[in-house]
Order: C-alpha cells, then sequence, then structure tokens
C-alpha cells in the first residue's frame, strides 16, 4: 500500500434531527482495524443512553477491510448507507459511527438510508479531508566523515530527519514509501556501502 490516499484530517461530528429523531455523526482517521473498533467501542459507550449507534469503516490493508454494521436498525438501512459515503468519498483509514435518538416518528427504511448517510457526511465535513502519502521509517548510521555527505542527500531529498552525533552518527528518517529504496541507494553509492541502514 505505497499510493497516496484520501482520509480525515481529524475528528469530526455533527449533529441534526430528522422528523423528532436526534442523529449524531462522528468521524475520525485511523491506522488500523483495531483503532477503528476501538473509536467504535468510544462512542457506543459515551453514547450508551442512543437507540442506535451504527458504525462503518474502511481500512487500508491488503485487501482493503471495510465492514459496517445496521446496530440492530431495519437490514440495509443504516450500516451500507453510511459505508457508501466512505466508499462514495474514496476514503481510507477513516471510521464513522452515526447515533440515533428515537423521536417516536418511524422513518422508514429509505428514510433512514438517507439519514445515516447524512450522519457520515456532516461528520466527514467537519473533520475536513487530506490526501495522506504512506511513510516509513529509516534508520542510517555512518562514520563522522561520511556524515556530511549522507546530511546533504537527506536534505536535497526533503524529508524528515533527526540526527543524532555520538561515537557514530544515526539519522532516523521518516520517508514517503514511493521514494525509501531509491534513498537507499543513493546513501549506499554514497558511502561506498558504509553505511548502515535499517
Amino acid at each position: 500500500m505505497t499510493d497516496s490516499y484520501r482520509t480525515v484530517v481529524g475528528r469530526g461530528r455533527g449533529a441534526f434531527e430528522v422528523r423528532g429523531s436526534e442523529f449524531v455523526g462522528h468521524a475520525a482517521p485511523v491506522r488500523d482495524v483495531a483503532a477503528a473498533e476501538a473509536f467504535v467501542a468510544e462512542i457506543r459507550a459515551e453514547y450508551a443512553d442512543a437507540t442506535h449507534n451504527v458504525p462503518a469503516y474502511r481500512v487500508r490493508t491488503d485487501p482493503r477491510t471495510e465492514w459496517a454494521s445496521d446496530a440492530d436498525e431495519p437490514s440495509g438501512s443504516a450500516g451500507k448507507p453510511a459505508l457508501n459515503v466512505l466508499q462514495g468519498e474514496e476514503l481510507e483509514n477513516v471510521v464513522a459511527v452515526v447515533t440515533r435518538y428515537y423521536g417516536g416518528t418511524k422513518l422508514g427504511v429509505g428514510g433512514l438510508a438517507r439519514a445515516y448517510a447524512q450522519g457520515v457526511k456532516v461528520a466527514v465535513k467537519d473533520a475536513g479531508v487530506t490526501e495522506r502519502h504512506p511513510h516509513e521509517s529509516v534508520s542510517i548510521t555512518v562514520e563522522y566523515d561520511d556524515s556530511g555527505t549522507v546530511r546533504g542527500i537527506l536534505e536535497s531529498a526533503g524529508v524528515e530527519f533527526d540526527a543524532d552525533y555520538r561515537a557514530d552518527v544515526s539519522f532516523d528518517v521518516r520517508v514517503p514509501v514511493a521514494d525509501a529504496a531509491a534513498l537507499r541507494d543513493r546513501i549506499r553509492s554514497a558511502t561506498s556501502g558504509r553505511a548502515t541502514i535499517r
């Protein structure tokens, strides 16, 4: 999974009412399925008095993990419409939960589907959408003689790094996955293979 992807910037929340029922949408970025499940559990606990807490998430795994639940609403009226919004927005590494407090008027399957989709939309809008580029961490250790060369390569590549000058010099580098192999090759070549790269 080296390609860039769309996700939400941070946590988002939005509330609205449909024929007496109150809906509260929640969305958050996540790194993995465990984080998505933890967010769902957190919202369920926080809104334990709600009639329904409908979750949906899409996580970048191989293959991609997509999951939603109707949470005791009529089949197909809640989870699928919520997940459809995440799919339609092409969002990944994202979780959404739509909370409903029943207001006494039944909305029907179509009305529920529209409301749960709207719950995800308002939460995503509040959270904001961004494009992420997967990164990996690379550790490079060299002797002092090679440290200036390596630092110059890292600066010209425009990657984030921290340098630690001790007996040897260590660079902790954060590099886009797509660029990591080429960066390793440049450093190996420039130091004639003397750099230790992990």
